[in-house]
């Protein structure tokens, strides 16, 4: 149900889609897939949502990933399978893992310990099941997983692929590293490194006996400008690209006109003593992530150049010309803001409705799932 029929009617701050960008960047990314030749597991930490899903999927409601047990849960509800739980596997959460796993055709778990090889094989899934495990690479993203080059690596890949109560689907990396490139050619070559990576480790398991089946890298800047060596691979996982934000853009993966989404703020008072705006969009309704990586402050105030979002407390926003003196009477109390987030996933995760619209008019609204 629409509550509103227009942008310019929704009650602030709101966090806004444009299903025409969406659309289009879901398509662009299956084309990019294609050429290659691999398969798109599309991930959904992103927007949390079935519509969004539906639309990054074709709609067939296979092959995902998730970040959390609640997107898992979520998603099962609603029909999807073949969801893979992409985080390294928490002991608290293996019981409701394996309620998963025995519910669904394809519930797959991520590992890269051999305490979790432990844990999944002290809880045996019922009806002859074998759990379905990933393990993920760590290919100088430094975030989690293991090194491909380290002997632990294979060592660990074996004892899944020995387990009784494991099968081995495949090795996983996350190109997080694409995160701190500047322009194409640095995120291709983050691309490059990872893929060749991967695919070198999964030769080593070949020769050492140890049957995987799929390999998979991702990470929304490399996977928006891949390079050929990636068709080699089985799998690509991005997710960010369904939206974009101003932090993809900086890297290089998208132009500003790619993204998705703004948050929409009124203004609320005049401060000429301060040269400010107050707008009613704080740090509960935008993400602090943007701090000090751009000129305009935490966001771009769409179509104002000049201006810069210099300050957020929970409920407020501070804007301030980038250089002279700020013409109050151009934004009268009541003047309807764009912000166009630095990330989009964290402001995202801020709102509880997303209003979906088409050139300004609200078509639907998605309601995303929350917790962990």
């Amino acid at each position: 149900m629409v509550s509103v029929a227009t942008v310019q009617q929704l009650l602030t701050p709101a966090f806004t889609v444009d299903i025409r960008k969406v659309e289009r960047n879901a398509r662009k990314m299956l084309e990019r897939s294609q050429a290659l030749g691999v398969q798109l597991r599309p991930h959904m930490k992103t927007h949390k949502t079935v519509e969004c899903a539906d639309i990054m999927t074709g709609g067939c409601r296979r092959r995902i990933a998730v970040s959390t047990l609640a997107e898992a849960r979520f998603y099962a509800d609603c029909g999807f399978d073949d969801i893979l739980y992409a985080f390294p596997l928490p002991r608290d959460k293996v019981a409701a893992c394996a309620e998963l796993a025995e519910r669904l055709d394809r519930f797959q778990v991520l590992l890269d310990s051999a305490v979790a090889v432990t844990e999944l094989e002290k809880m045996r899934l019922s009806g002859g099941k074998s759990w379905l495990v990933w393990l993920k690479l760590d290919c100088n993203n430094g975030r989690a997983g293991v090194r491909p080059e380290d002997s632990a690596a294979l060592s660990l890949a074996k004892s899944i692929a020995d387990s009784e109560a494991l099968e081995l689907v495949g090795v996983y990396a996350h190109c997080g590293n694409s995160y701190d490139a500047a322009g194409i050619p640095e995120i291709q070559a983050v691309a490059l490194e990872t893929t060749m990576a991967t695919l070198k480790f999964v030769e080593k398991l070949g020769r050492a006996g140890v049957k995987c089946l799929r390999s998979s890298i991702g990470s929304t800047p490399t996977c928006s400008h891949p390079v050929p060596e990636m068709g080699h691979l089985n799998e690509l996982h991005p997710g960010n690209y369904i939206f974009y934000d101003v932090q993809q853009m900086l890297i290089g993966s998208c132009q500003l006109d790619d993204v998705a989404v703004r948050v929409m703020t009124r203004v609320i008072g005049h401060y000429p003593h301060r040269n400010q705006l107050l707008v009613d969009c704080g740090w509960s309704a935008l993400s602090l992530h943007g701090m000090g990586k751009m000129p305009t402050g935490y966001a771009i105030v769409d179509g104002h150049p000049d201006l810069k979002l210099v300050g957020m407390t929970q409920e407020h926003g501070r804007i301030e010309p980038i250089s002279g003196k700020l013409d109050v009477d151009k934004f009268p109390h009541g003047t309807l803001l764009s912000l166009i987030p630095y990330h989009a996933c964290a402001t995202a995760a801020m709102h509880a409705v997303y209003f979906v619209h088409s050139e300004g008019r609200i078509v639907e609204e998605w309601r995303p799932t929350r917790g962990w």
